[in-house]
This record gives structure tokens, C-alpha cells and sequence, in this order.
């Protein structure tokens, strides 16, 4: 394969195909949408016969049982794939919307209006189910996509491709709107990230040697989500069954993605309830505890804390956990150690919980609630691509409104400039 030929022509079909798809009603989008996931529904065994393939080498080159699972196209998986199409397919669609209108005092009327980014480039790791959701997004907002997937899941990848471009072929838009690169080689990578003429912006949606790679050889605008050092701040005077019960839900109940709780930061005042209790409950969980001297001051059983562990994604049942002596103490380790992923408080303090808000810089800040909730589906975005956590051009969750952008619109009657 003539991998840099291969990448071009790919990108050139993809352009080609943007200008036709941004120009699509939303009824024709919604249309392909829902047969896509009509195909999933009827070459569901033929797809998971291609994804077996994919497992059995997984399997074979010693790969853990968690990344088997996220390899695995069950048929639990494959019903999510369809329902997350015709959920993508019942959202509203953001091309076209006017955002703002305004007169000039010469009379000209100026306004936004939501048109598509282009052409994305979506770079990714071994859960073949992301194919069909970033393929989802991007169409429903009117963008191309170049999908590279992992090696690991080449199988898997190129059959949902086959099964998306036969839904575009039905209504008559070009193949190029949505392409599988079929190549597992790095070169591969490396050749779509230069190819900034023909894409508009790339995506990378994996661990942090992917996203530090693709960061430091694009020539291309990059969306990025290095990791997910997550705080909550239990503050001083706050519920103690309500502090337990969200610092709990954000450490355990999936401490394998991006959004769970790496690190409980403890109001000394409230320290001496609160800790032996929630403890004890993470103990019963599996939990390793990593703190600071005052934490095992409280608990001998802790494991002492290093500093690299203040701005290390576990992603794992660890946890990482200090007393602090107050808000400032709290909000002065979160911009110190934070990844500007997701940041909580814990309080009863109108005032102090307003403050955080306004200074934990971060893609979503919440007050009494968990860290996992940074996610598009449960913020009512309907579905995501990934969680930006670099401010350009957008921050946290993107979902449809963030795979477009805006172009000014104006409407004269003969003015002139002098």
C-alpha cells in the first residue's frame, strides 16, 4: 500500500464530500442516521464475526481482560450502537441556526449562523463502537470524517465502514463523508496529520502517549484531553452522608475513564468525622489510599502520598487523598495539580461554593454532585465526541454544537464604507 497516496486521495474525497454535506436538510441526515442503525440491527452477526477476529488476536498478544472488554462488540454493545443513532438522529441539528442578529446604526443587519467545521480527522483506540458514534456526530453536523482506529480493532472497523457508506450510497452522498483509513501502520497516522489543506481539525480520543503524539506532530489544529486528574473538595461544615455518598459514586463505580475522582481533598476542620468513615467504605471496595501526613495521622493504614501522585490519573482503584486548611489551601493544590478536567466541591456555603465555581478552571466545575457526570449524555448533550480540556475552540463535553462554528452574515440595502 502506498500509504502517503492512500491518505491523500482519502483526504481529497473527504473534502470533495464536505461541501454536499453541509448543504443537507436535516431529514435527509436523520434519514441515513436511522438506517445505519437498521444495517447494525441486520449484519449485526456478520460485523461481530469480524470483530471475533479482532478479540482472538487480542487475546493472542496477552492483552488484559479490560481492554478485551472494550474491544468487544457484545450484543449489548451493538444495541447501544443503535440506540445512540437514533439518539443523534432525534437531536436537534445545529447547522444553519442563527445565533445572534444585531442593526448597525448604518442600517447593514448582522448576524451568526452555525455552518460545519469541514473535515475532521478522528484518531482513536481499540473501542470499535466510537466508529459509528464519531461517524454519527460528524454527519449529523454536516462534517466529513477520517476515522483512524487501532490496530487492534481493524477488523471491527472496517466492517461498520462498509456498513456506513452503503447507508451514505442509499441517499446518494459520496462515500467520502465517512472513511475507515485501512491502514493499522503509524505512517498512516502521521500522513493525515499532515494533511492541512485538505482537514480542518483533528481529534484524538485515547491514553496520553496517543494525544502527546498526535499533539507534537500535527500540522493540524488539535482538540485535546490528555488525562483526567479529577478533585473533590469536601469542605468544611458539609454533609457528611452526602460527602461519602458523591466521593464514593466518583472513585468506584468506574474508576477506569476519565471522569472519576483521582484525588479528595479533606477540610481539616470536617477531617477527623469524616475520614475514618469514608475510609473504611473504600477499604470495603478495594481501594488503595495514598495520603499526606495528616491523612495518615487519621488512618496508620494509608500508604504516604508522593508528589506524583497529586497529578497522576490512576484510573484505577487508587486514591489519592490530603487535608487542606481551607478553600484557598484546596483551590491553590486543584490549579497546581489539576488537568482542567473536572473539579467538585462539597459544601453547604452558598458563598464558598460560588467561589469555586468561578476559580476551579476547569471543563465542568460542580457543587454537591459527582465527577462522573462530566459527560455529554448526562449534561443533556445527547451524545459527545470526546471532553476537550485545551480552551480552542471548545471545553469540556463536544457534542454537536461543538463541531460547528460560526460565519457572520450580513444583509445591506446599498451601504458603503467611508
Amino acid at each position: 500500500m502506498d500509504i502517503p497516496k492512500v491518505i491523500r486521495e482519502m483526504a481529497l474525497e473527504a473534502k470533495q464530500a464536505a461541501r454536499p454535506l453541509g448543504n443537507l436538510s436535516r431529514g435527509v441526515k436523520d434519514q441515513v442516521l436511522l438506517r445505519m442503525a437498521q444495517l447494525l440491527q441486520e449484519r449485526q452477526a456478520a460485523i461481530q464475526a469480524e470483530n471475533a477476529k479482532d478479540v482472538d488476536q487480542a487475546k493472542a498478544e496477552g492483552h488484559p481482560a479490560a481492554f478485551i472488554d472494550r474491544l468487544t462488540l457484545s450484543d449489548k454493545v451493538m444495541n447501544s450502537m443503535v440506540t445512540a443513532l437514533e439518539e443523534v438522529a432525534a437531536l436537534p441539528d445545529p447547522v444553519g441556526e442563527v445565533v445572534k442578529m444585531w442593526r448597525r446604526p448604518n442600517g447593514l443587519l448582522v448576524g451568526r449562523v452555525r455552518i460545519p467545521l469541514g473535515v475532521i480527522g478522528f484518531i482513536y483506540e481499540s473501542r470499535p463502537n466510537v466508529t459509528v458514534d464519531a461517524a454519527a456526530l460528524c454527519l449529523k453536523s454536516g462534517n466529513s470524517v477520517i476515522l483512524k482506529g487501532g490496530k487492534e480493532a481493524l477488523h471491527s472497523n472496517l466492517a461498520l465502514a462498509k456498513l456506513m457508506q452503503d447507508a451514505l450510497g442509499e441517499y446518494n452522498i459520496p462515500a467520502g463523508a465517512a472513511q475507515v483509513i485501512p491502514s493499522v501502520a503509524r505512517e498512516a497516522t502521521l500522513e493525515l496529520l499532515k494533511q492541512d489543506e485538505l482537514v480542518d481539525l483533528i481529534i484524538p480520543r485515547g491514553g496520553e502517549g496517543l494525544i502527546r503524539f498526535v499533539a507534537e506532530n500535527s500540522r493540524i489544529p488539535v482538540l485535546k484531553h490528555y488525562k483526567g486528574v479529577c478533585h473533590i473538595f469536601v469542605d468544611d461544615g458539609a454533609d457528611p452522608d452526602l460527602a461519602e455518598t458523591v466521593c464514593f459514586n466518583a472513585k468506584v463505580q468506574r474508576p477506569g475513564v476519565c471522569n472519576s475522582m483521582e484525588t479528595m481533598l479533606v477540610h481539616e476542620k470536617i477531617a477527623p468525622e469524616l475520614l475514618p468513615r469514608m475510609h473504611a467504605r473504600f477499604r470495603e471496595a478495594g481501594v488503595e489510599l495514598r495520603g499526606c501526613p495528616l491523612t495518615q495521622k487519621f488512618d496508620p493504614q494509608v500508604k504516604p502520598a508522593q508528589e506524583e501522585d497529586w497529578g497522576y490519573e490512576f484510573l484505577d482503584l487508587i486514591l489519592a487523598v490530603k487535608v487542606v486548611p481551607d478553600l484557598d489551601a484546596a483551590l491553590t493544590h486543584i490549579a497546581q495539580y489539576s488537568s482542567n478536567h473536572t473539579e467538585a466541591i462539597i459544601t453547604r456555603d452558598y458563598d464558598r461554593a460560588q467561589r469555586f465555581l468561578q476559580e476551579a478552571d476547569s471543563s465542568v466545575v460542580l457543587v454537591n454532585a459527582s465527577t462522573r457526570f462530566n459527560d455529554g449524555g448526562e449534561l443533556g448533550l445527547g451524545a459527545e465526541i470526546g471532553i476537550s480540556t485545551s480552551k480552542l475552540h471548545a471545553f469540556g463535553p463536544m457534542s454537536l454544537e461543538e463541531l460547528t462554528t460560526t460565519k457572520f452574515i450580513v444583509y445591506g440595502s446599498g451601504q458603503i464604507r467611508t
